[in-house]
């Protein structure tokens, strides 16, 4: 992978962007995660943030600034044989009617049948890129392009926590009640996120993770009028 470009972000953080000269991939997402579990055990460092293929830094002092624009530098170099820690997860959906209101309207969307959608949904294994939005909400890779589908043009007030949700060329689980704008699918039964546990976040950065059906709902073909 080719050399970073470490930028300053204010006064006292810092981003690592390895994009303009590493083309974007899973790869290089588990590298940023691996420097950022580092950089957390470092007194200096308030927070480690990794983004979609980038990396940001908040530190205690301005006078951190230059040591640690080498340390990342450092860091990036020895990554290149890091191996991020993962899991797989499995996660039991239902899906449609009260569950998952918007399947209808992803199904017309692409006329498809609410089956397809399902399937096309449950068939890929999916990879957790980063953690973002709200604490717990993981933003995941490996939608099928068949069923992916444009957000709410106006966002909910309130979405329940479990549901399952497609926003463009991505899916992901809320979880917590919040306002939101993905088309929902369906909904699951899983804790995401506890302060009380270790780590709060059940889906860390790198795990991947599949969907399973439970109870799928069968219905008829929706074509577009």
């Amino acid at each position: 992978m080719g050399n970073p470009i470490i930028y300053r972000l204010g006064e006292r953080a810092l981003v690592l962007d390895p994009t303009p000269s590493t083309p974007i991939s899973m790869a290089l997402q588990r590298k940023l995660c691996w420097i950022a579990d580092l950089c957390r055990d470092r007194q200096e460092i308030i927070s480690a943030v990794p983004g979609m293929n980038n990396l940001t830094l908040t530190l205690s002092a301005m006078s951190h600034i230059p040591s640690w624009q080498q340390q990342l530098q450092q860091l990036w170099d020895e990554a290149e044989s890091a191996q991020l820690s993962s899991r797989h997860h499995v996660i039991e959906v239902k899906y449609g009617g009260r569950y998952g209101g918007d399947l209808d309207a992803v199904a017309r969307h692409h006329q498809i049948t609410t089956d397809e959608v399902i399937a096309y949904h449950t068939a890929p294994s999916y990879q957790v890129c980063f953690i973002g939005f709200m604490p717990g909400f993981a933003y995941l890779t490996g939608l099928d392009s068949r069923i992916a589908t444009p957000r709410l043009a106006s966002p909910r007030q309130n979405v329940p926590a479990g549901s399952v949700g497609i926003g463009g060329e991505q899916t992901g689980i809320y979880p917590a009640m919040s306002p939101g704008g993905w088309q929902l699918i369906g909904h699951c039964d899983i804790e995401l996120f506890s302060p009380n546990h270790n780590p709060p976040s059940l889906l860390q950065p790198g795990d991947s993770l599949s969907f399973t059906a439970l109870k799928p709902v069968s219905r008829g073909t929706h074509a577009a009028n």
